[in-house]
């Protein structure tokens, strides 16, 4: 039953980010509540909105610092946002001074702390989920991932920001994941334990819960698109955008969702000793044979939170629900919910998932009506909103169909303002790809990605590359691209060049058929370093020291992940040669290229000094060389570019050792002449830079009938038939 003061309440929720000022937004619309804190909050909740919301000045991890803050503010309702407090057992700490906490027990949380735990849950209470098996040792999930042939899906135990999730396309990925996690340790503590578990097809939903231990009430199925770009391509994020009701699931199948799975897991929280109070998130994948779980998390999703919320009536007291599920008479309570839509878009800073800037500027203009700004990576600096994470900030708008939701909240983003803004096109596009397919067989107007050629993604893949590409500047550039052509001032570059001087040297090469065994094996940055390997290498045997790089990627269709990759190893190559990586061309031209293909081409250009001072001779200077000089070989690595196109048509034994010879390196990727008398001191310097180095030859005079043969005699050649 309902408390009998009917107390009023001073809430505190705890957590910066959107999902966080959604719920600050809703809650003080309660008549109950007559102030709500968010620590330490964000530019949102640090405006005030309405004149009951405010930040606190607490660290959102200062368990004992916001207890202290609740209890000199008369805060009565706790409600912790984010997963990392509820696992580290926020709700234990106001537990002990008599304050409401709405969230689970740690150790209820750990039904999202955990996926081992999780998993080991859903077999016990025969709730529907992937086939799987959890790992503490690396060899033993090696083996089973080599054991099985279906697709999975690899996930590190603990919390790992949203990242500990990998959907490899190829065996060989997928053992790079795992490697990732358990021997590289790239999320920490969090990958120590792994779950390998069947990939499973179908539409994803998200069902967010109200429980009180025992009585559950779900909002309205949600989807998220959790893919950097659009078309679901790109790395995961936090999440950006989000649609509700989805149109795959019927009453029927929601009824059958809380009866097979969600009431299931409350109860068995239950009968295991940790009752589950709070919001409970079940991510399921809709498949042929009915709906299966993919993940608990044990709070209110983001972006699912900004996007269902709008959806309560305003007659539905979020408080009163809170209340009830913490003092367990949820069974009393009436949750009404608008016949809607809403959709939520995101707006992140450029280069995010992957490295990004802080600290932009934000303007914002008037929102439309129905139309909410909820804040996320934002602060107040000197009283200017400007990023402050990577998820910034997002509109969320409701309407009376999803078509119109949509339109509204892209109407809202437009309001929005930062230098380096990105947001996907395409929320709700799965909703739409029945209407879409019918759309375009009827339409007659043409457009320029009807074409096959598309803007977007060209623009798309340029936010992706800048942070990329911007690790290579080096003196004489800042390797920014994006405009017309890229600079690069000599005189910046090295300031001892001869003014008469230096001598330009320019290469152009591509990686050729290479190109079909990267397509096959689904690697795509390594012919990116491949490419600036071509180039720069005939600079550097000329002497040369590499400046700058330009490439040119050619497909049939962009797929932004595939381009994105590359130009990445393109930049790594150029990090390593030293040069910067100052412009490029992105040509899609489907007419030419079938859709998967593409071809790549790069040019370099490097400097020597021919004159002055500092003067060099170019390589290779052959004026200098003479009868005994030494031939030093460094090793190379293995097949580089040349020779592909007979790499992938060869066959045992069907190469005879002069074509092995003229085709392929054979272990020599470089050649030295050096005099006899300097090839010890030569050698030992090179051996110390980490090269490893072979004396393989000589030089010797040409005598009589020898003038007009091969200059290059190789012996034993015979060994290798």
């Amino acid at each position: 039953m309902p408390s009998q003061d009917q107390d009023q309440l001073r809430v505190l929720i705890v957590g910066n980010g959107g999902r966080e000022h959604a719920l600050a937004w809703k809650l003080s619309q309660s008549p109950r509540v007559d102030a709500v804190y968010v620590a330490p909050g964000n530019g949102g909740t640090g405006l005030g909105d309405n004149g009951k919301i405010a930040s606190a000045d607490v660290k959102g991890d200062d368990y004992p610092g916001l207890v202290k803050f609740a209890q000199q503010n008369g805060v009565n309702l706790v409600v912790p946002g984010p997963e990392a407090p509820l696992v580290e057992g926020i709700q234990g700490y106001f537990q002990a001074v008599g304050i409401r906490c709405f969230g689970p027990s740690k150790a209820a949380a750990r039904m999202e702390g955990s996926k081992t735990f999780s998993k080991d849950f859903m077999k016990r209470h025969n709730i529907p989920t992937a086939v799987y098996e959890n790992f503490s040792e690396y060899e033993p999930a090696r083996q089973y991932l080599d054991s099985v042939s279906h697709n999975v899906v690899i996930k590190a135990d603990g919390l790992a920001g949203g990242k500990g999730v990998i959907i490899p396309a190829t065996k060989e990925e997928a053992h790079q994941a795992l490697r990732e996690m358990m021997l590289d340790h790239q999320f920490g503590a969090a990958g120590n334990e792994v779950v390998i578990e069947e990939y499973l097809e179908g539409d994803e939903l998200s069902v967010l819960t109200f429980s009180d231990g025992y009585t559950i009430r779900s909002l309205p199925p949600a989807q998220d698109h959790k893919r950097i770009f659009d078309g679901d391509q790109g790395p995961n994020t936090g999440g950006m955008g989000c649609y509700a009701p989805t149109p795959i699931s019927s009453p029927e199948i929601l009824a059958e969702v809380d009866r097979t799975i969600v009431q299931p897991s409350v109860d068995g929280m239950r009968r295991d000793g940790f009752p589950f109070v709070g919001i409970l998130f079940t991510g399921l994948m809709m498949t042929r044979n009915g709906p299966k779980v993919l993940e608990y998390n044990v709070r209110g999703g983001d972006p699912e939170t900004q996007t269902l919320l709008p959806l309560l009536t305003d007659d539905t007291d979020l408080a009163e629900i809170m209340v009830a599920c913490t003092e367990h008479w949820l069974d009393g309570v009436t949750i009404r919910v608008k016949p809607d839509f809403s959709t939520t878009v995101v707006a992140v800073a450029g280069g995010y998932p992957n490295a990004y800037g802080k600290g932009q500027p934000i303007t914002l203009d008037a929102a439309p009506a129905d139309t909410l700004i909820f804040h996320a990576g934002t602060s107040l600096a000197g009283g200017q909103l400007q990023t402050a994470g990577g998820r910034v900030i997002a509109a969320t708008a409701t309407a009376s169909s999803l078509e119109e939701a949509v339109r509204r909240s892209y109407a809202g983003i437009a309001t929005i303002h930062f230098d380096g803004m990105f947001y996907r096109k395409d929320i709700a596009h799965r909703a739409f790809r029945q209407r879409d397919a019918a759309a375009a067989a009827s339409s007659s107007s043409l457009t320029y990605a009807a074409a096959g050629v598309s803007i977007d993604a060209g623009n798309d893949l340029v936010q992706q590359i800048k942070s990329s590409v911007s690790q290579t500047k080096r003196p004489g550039t800042d390797a920014v691209i994006g405009g017309f052509g890229g600079l690069f001032s000599l005189a910046a570059a090295n300031k001892t060049y001869h003014p008469l001087s230096p001598t330009l040297i320019g290469a152009i090469d591509g990686v050729g058929t290479k190109l079909k065994v990267a397509h096959a094996v689904g690697i795509h940055n390594t012919v990116g370093i491949d490419l600036v390997a071509m180039n720069v290498n005939d600079l550097v045997v000329q002497g040369a020291e590499p400046l700058f790089f330009l490439d040119c990627y050619s497909c049939g269709k962009l797929d932004v992940p595939t381009a994105a990759a590359f130009v990445k190893g393109v930049a790594a190559g150029c990090v390593q040669a030293g040069c910067a990586l100052i412009g490029g061309e992105t040509a899609e031209m489907p007419g030419l290229f079938t859709d998967d293909a593409y071809d790549a081409v790069g040019a370099a250009v490097g400097a020597i000094n021919t004159s002055g001072d500092h003067a060099r001779p170019i390589l290779p200077n052959t004026a200098a060389m003479q009868p005994g000089d030494v031939l030093l070989a460094l090793a190379s690595s293995g097949p580089h570019s040349n020779g592909y196109s007979l790499v992938r048509k060869i066959q045992t034994g069907n190469v005879s050792s002069t074509e092995m010879a003229r085709a392929f390196n054979c272990g020599v990727g470089m050649l030295i002449a050096v005099s006899a008398d300097a090839a010890t001191a030569v050698k030992d310097l090179l051996q110390a830079e980490g090269e490893s180095v072979y004396v393989i030859g000589t030089l010797e005079a040409k005598k009589g009938d020898e003038v007009d043969k091969e200059g290059c005699v190789l012996s034993g050649l015979e060994s290798w038939d």
